[in-house]
């Protein structure tokens, strides 16, 4: 949710005023308590704040004109590669960096309108494994209409994560807090997953590197978004690994959170581990559920961490690296084996898409649509092979990025069939478009891609 404003003063000057807050935004500066912004008006309806939209991370776009054909309209290259997906805050285009930047960018051309450089990401050599060199920020960021600020989480030299909260109007640093995951060695921990704002507190979620090594325990931390008062947090109850690392983050429904949960290190008895969970906003364990099939999946890394929970008609879709989708009971999760119903699906890596009983999946294979009819899952059309980014469904169309092939995708939601495409660079994996305002944009290996339709 985003405003409408308009800046009173010229595009040089304002590219100006970014140069010198990127000069002033280390990360050693103070915490201040945030107040809105006067620059701020209230957020509207068809922005973009949150990865893929909404905290039930629908990825269904706002009513917009019908998308026929891709069309560059803008590239902007950064200081590094955009891992998160764009948001979108009225006239603003707000994207993060693995080089611990925070920028804003006019959403008709691209100019910086400010940027935050908030501290010295962690290279690679100096991680205990792991696949992103360097590490800064990587998780979606969130915009919190009620204070006006953006919100990103930080790695920064020797392993600290930070709370960054920044003013979407300014580019001045309001709130600036360590968030370290509650358990295990702070280094080892990756913080992937789209931060999410719910009553006034962002929820941060960690997991480990490519490549689980190293002690890291999968954990959920809480903060409120004003600056003050206590952090709250829970870990997942296994010795190690555990980890919450879907790009998509959780979700929300009736007020708690749903996050999809890792394989752990138990060879014996369950740690809590290969699960969905239901969190309180005070981040207490209230459910869970767990496949019957939680001890071989644990054993060979076929977790269901890999997708994010989607809500459909009510219930929550879940499925894994196994291929098995299981439809659950949000007020009833199921505990182990307790699913509604299943069914052979894909391989899912990151948030699906879903309009109405239609869910479209991040599948490893490329992109394919399945339905949730009487509470039963059944697969449908499968897109092109290499469209293996998380699909967003917007302007009457399937977006969707094949991230190695460097190309951005328009497909007939019936049908599948291919509307346009577009060459955009290579892009982060999981990569997802933001379709928000009448233009889609796209994180890539060196910045932002903007697209005309």
């Amino acid at each position: 949710m985003v405003p409408r404003s308009r800046l009173a003063i010229g595009v040089a000057a304002l590219i100006a005023a970014g140069t010198l807050a990127a000069c002033g935004g280390g990360g050693s500066a103070p915490a201040a308590t945030p107040t809105r912004p006067s620059a701020e008006p209230p957020s509207a309806p068809d922005d973009w704040a949150t990865y893929h939209g909404d905290n039930q991370r629908t990825g269904a776009g706002a009513p917009q004109p019908a998308a026929t054909k891709l069309a560059q309209a803008w590239r902007a290259d950064l200081d590094g590669a955009v891992y998160g997906q764009p948001l979108v805050v009225g006239q603003r285009v707000l994207a993060a960096t693995e080089n611990d930047t925070i920028y804003a960018l006019n959403a008709t051309n691209g100019a910086v309108l400010w940027s935050r450089h908030v501290g010295t990401p962690v290279p690679q050599s100096a991680l205990p494994c792991g696949n992103i060199d360097p590490l800064g920020i990587t998780g979606t960021m969130a915009y919190d209409a009620a204070t006006g600020l953006v919100f990103a989480l930080a790695e920064t030299t020797g392993g600290s994560h930070t709370l960054y909260g920044v003013d979407a109007a300014t580019g001045q640093v309001r709130l600036q807090r360590a968030a370290e995951p509650p358990r295990g060695d702070k280094i080892a921990h990756q913080q992937r997953s789209a931060l999410t704002i719910l009553d006034g507190r962002v929820y941060i979620a960690y997991g480990g590197l490519a490549g689980d090594c190293a002690d890291y325990i999968g954990s959920v931390v809480s903060v409120p978004t004003p600056g003050d008062g206590a952090e709250q947090s829970y870990a997942i109850p296994t010795t190690r690994e555990g980890g919450i690392w879907s790009p998509g983050g959780g979700i929300v429904v009736g007020g708690k959170l749903y996050y999809a949960v890792g394989n752990g290190e138990s060879t014996s008895g369950f740690d809590g581990s290969d699960t969905v969970i239901a969190l309180d906003p005070g981040l207490h364990r209230t459910d869970f559920f767990a496949p019957s099939t939680w001890p071989d999946d644990n054993a060979h890394d076929l977790d269901l961490g890999s997708m994010t929970p989607a809500v459909v008609g009510g219930q929550i879709v879940i499925a894994g690296k196994r291929g098995v989708g299981y439809v659950l009971d949000p007020n009833h999760l199921g505990g182990l084996g307790g699913q509604r119903s299943q069914a052979d699906l894909c391989t899912p890596f990151g948030g699906a898409a879903v309009s109405g009983d239609t869910l479209f999946l991040p599948c490893s294979d490329g992109v394919r649509e399945a339905t949730l009819r009487q509470g039963k899952l059944a697969l449908g059309w499968h897109g092109p092979s290499g469209a293996a980014g998380a699909p967003v469904v917007a302007a009457g169309s399937v977006w969707v990025v094949d991230y190695d092939g460097g190309t951005l995708y328009l497909l007939d939601p019936g049908s599948g069939k291919v509307r346009s495409r577009l060459d955009i660079g290579r892009a982060p994996h999981f990569a997802s478009p933001t379709v928000a305002r009448g233009r889609g944009y796209v994180g890539t290996l060196s910045g932002i891609v903007a697209v005309a339709y």
